[in-house]
């Protein structure tokens, strides 16, 4: 992983994480897509999307995920075509905060 932007991560770091505290992560991520895209600042917005695509490839090597594989790949599926294609899934931006939101509120309860 050359181009990681989150090198250390990508080093082993996130396979220590537990699977919510991963997706918290990610979900600061795609916050930060959509906030910069409110901003209408496309750029910050498109790093912000690859970055959460990034760690998302990072869960989904991760072995302890391999039996919510299904969920994450549909998740990176449909990140995509919502900041990417046609939204053909009718995504918003209040579903996304919602479903990353259950996670960030897990990791902060010491779930």
């Amino acid at each position: 992983m050359d181009k990681a932007q989150h090198k250390q991560l990508a080093d082993g770091r996130w396979q220590k994480m537990p699977f919510f505290e991963q997706m918290a992560n990610i979900g600061s991520e795609v916050e930060r897509a959509i906030n910069w895209r409110k901003k209408e600042n496309l750029e910050y917005s498109r790093l912000s999307c690859e970055r959460a695509l990034e760690l998302l490839d990072l869960t989904i090597d991760d072995e302890k995920n391999q039996k919510r594989l299904r969920e994450i790949l549909r998740l990176r599926e449909v990140l995509v075509d919502y900041f990417y294609s046609s939204n053909s899934f009718s995504s918003s931006d209040i579903l996304w905060k919602n479903y990353f939101f259950s996670f960030s509120w897990a990791v902060r309860s010491g779930y």
